[in-house]
């Protein structure tokens, strides 16, 4: 017998996918945390030795979707491909990161490589975890492109600041310091 009805995961993935181009939309990731369960984990890696990890629908809220999502207003994520698991009650989903922003050529500055999402469901439309996995030289050396040009909006500059400040930011964690670890 599957984790969950596969309709049910299906219903879910779609609920996903519609509130996630809404909160794209609005700019503002934020409501997307309803959609997590109270006790909820959200994490992924930043590099060798850093992860983030966010525990619970607030922490989730407020630094994940929150701080984390500062200066990507206008951003988009566009699923690629959705693979669900019934059996294990987990999703995969593949996704672009397109920033706003436009080369002189016309073509949208984007990170290379794929990026995706890994929930396990938890029941009642709401994810109990989820690990995002990206590539983080493809993300910086983006950034980079981008401040170069000056094709940063203000509030990534500004986030940008506060990561080169060297000052300790919300749900960052040195390797095997988490709350909880990631696999």
């Amino acid at each position: 017998m599957p984790a969950y009805p596969r309709a049910e995961l299906e219903r879910m993935v779609q609920h996903w996918l519609d509130e996630n181009e809404r909160c794209e939309g609005l700019g503002d990731w934020k409501p997307l945390a309803q959609l997590y369960t109270e006790d909820a984990t959200y994490g992924w890696n930043t590099g060798p030795n850093e992860d983030f990890m966010t525990v619970g629908r607030d922490e989730i809220r407020d630094i994940a979707l929150g701080v984390e999502m500062e200066g990507l207003h206008g951003w988009s994520y566009p699923y690629q491909r959705v693979l669900i698991d019934d059996v294990e009650g987990e999703v995969i989903g593949l996704w672009k990161q397109i920033a706003d922003a436009q080369r002189p050529d016309g073509s949208p500055y984007q990170v290379a490589g794929i990026g995706g999402s890994w929930f396990r469901y938890g029941g009642n439309m709401r994810w109990s975890w989820q690990r995002d996995f990206f590539d983080f030289g493809n993300a910086a050396h983006l950034f980079l492109e981008m401040i170069k040009v000056d094709a940063l909006s203000p509030a990534m500059e500004q986030r940008m600041e506060v990561a080169a400040s060297g000052m300790p930011q919300p749900g960052h964690y040195r390797k095997g310091t988490a709350p909880i670890e990631l696999w």
